[in-house]
């Protein structure tokens, strides 16, 4: 790779990192070509972008990037593939899927939402994060629960002088 084109791939890489508040590491080496297949597969499906990253690149436009990527940088070693994603739990229910089968991928670290996660012993709780519509979701839930009671305290109410008008 040409000096040139190392610097293309770093101003690639950042920008990618620079759309996205979510991704993860994860190392993918020794899947064989249908295992890898799969994934990619499983991937595509769930919207995550999956791609093999030179370590020394992608450590340079975590460098160049405006975000603060902290000890991210230290889980650079072996092979590594980066899971770009917008939902938050998506890669890593995805690696724990690809896990039951397999010990690969095994996750190095993760940036989510200008938080960082080291560690293969954090993915179940990786897993277990709400994505943003989730949590929308439950609010509203809970916004509507109280709003319902009122609702129909008041029309229980309202029932109640009715009655008691017609007597």
């Amino acid at each position: 790779m040409t000096r040139e084109e190392k610097s293309i791939a770093i101003e690639d890489l950042t920008a990618k990192l620079a759309e996205s508040n979510i991704f993860y590491i994860a190392d993918t080496s020794g899947l064989n070509a249908e295992t890898t297949s799969n994934l990619r597969r499983a991937c595509f499906k769930a919207g995550i972008k999956l791609e093999v990253v030179k370590n020394t690149l992608l450590e340079k436009a975590m460098e160049a990037s405006a975000n603060e990527y902290g000890d991210l940088p230290s889980v650079l070693k072996g092979n590594s593939s980066i899971f770009i994603s917008d939902t938050a739990n998506a890669p890593a229910k995805i690696i724990k899927d690809f896990r039951k089968k397999s010990d690969k991928p095994l996750f190095k670290g993760a940036y989510i939402n200008s938080e960082i996660y080291i560690g293969d012993n954090l993915l179940d709780s990786l897993v277990a994060l709400k994505s943003k519509e989730e949590v929308i979701g439950e609010i509203i839930g809970l916004l509507q629960s109280p709003a319902k009671r009122i609702i129909a305290a008041l029309l229980h109410n309202a029932e109640q002088k009715g009655e008691v008008a017609a007597e």
